[in-house]
């Protein structure tokens, strides 16, 4: 597997194991994530799996230097002090001294909050301070859109690594990954298969055919062809490792176009600007 180097240096698995929405079976699941190969996991408070996912690790006897850990702060713990107790609370239950990588799940919005701006930069300024300490190797956000990025860069001694978005065929938020480029942020997807929607969806199932390959691995590849970190999810032993060991192709540019333009029939409606949680 190849790894990213972000914009300070350090490296990233290019594919990631997502552990959104899994909660039953979570130490099964990751010890057969862990012995296909996934050394990138990635987790949040949120998700309530954080436990599991350090059980299995230390199950796993792999040595804590080969994994690459992400976790978020979510968004009750979008604070100076909330950023150190979920840090905090993060670290012991997955069992570890120090994270990979540190991200804010959602930003705080313009529809929520008056001074969403200084909600941000507050938790951000936290994260710098675990970053500078050596706590977290690297810092970055989640679902950040251009209006809460560009607010960010105003104060920010550290930019942001990472930018964590929804992307997939049909939904590729262009504007701001081209941002995030510009500022040489990585982008890294989440749901990139389209929490199993775009599975269905028989214009991608077409291309899919072209190549010889599922309409998950297609997925895969076209984010990776898109140069974006993948977060690949799955509970199937057999699915969690064909997600990672796949020979790799390259999909034509008429295809990837296709894929781009696809109907948003994967997209979860979530838009960070909106959403009231």
């Amino acid at each position: 597997m190849k790894n990213v180097i972000l914009n300070n240096g350090t490296e990233i698995p290019e594919i990631g194991f997502g552990t959104w929405q899994t909660t039953e079976s979570v130490q099964k699941t990751l010890k057969t994530a862990l012995e296909a190969g996934y050394r990138h996991i990635d987790t949040a408070d949120i998700y309530g799996n954080e436990a599991e996912i350090g059980e299995a690790i230390e199950e796993s006897g792999i040595a804590r230097k080969d994994l690459y850990l992400t976790t978020k702060i979510w968004n009750s713990n979008r604070s100076g002090q909330g950023v150190k107790y979920s840090v905090e609370q993060s670290l012991k239950k997955l069992k570890t001294n120090y994270l990979d990588l540190l991200l804010i799940h959602w930003p705080a919005n313009e529809k929520q909050f008056k001074n969403w701006k200084e909600i941000n930069a507050e938790t951000w300024k936290a994260m710098e301070e675990l970053y500078k300490s050596g706590v977290v190797k690297t810092i970055g956000v989640s679902n950040f859109m251009l209006p809460q990025l560009e607010a960010l860069l105003e104060t920010a001694d550290v930019i942001p690594a990472v930018n964590q978005i929804e992307f997939h065929p049909g939904y590729v938020q262009q504007s701001v990954v081209d941002f995030c480029k510009e500022k040489g942020i990585a982008i890294e997807a989440w749901s990139p298969i389209g929490s199993g929607r775009l599975l269905k969806d028989e214009d991608l199932k077409d291309i899919a055919d072209k190549y010889n390959v599922s309409p998950a691995i297609l997925c895969i590849q076209f984010c990776l062809q898109s140069g974006v970190i993948v977060l690949p999810k799955s509970e199937n032993p057999e699915n969690i490792k064909n997600n990672l060991h796949f020979e790799r192709f390259k999909i034509e540019e008429s295809d990837m176009k296709a894929l781009k333009t696809l109907e948003e029939t994967g997209f979860s409606g979530l838009n960070p600007e909106t959403v009231d949680f």
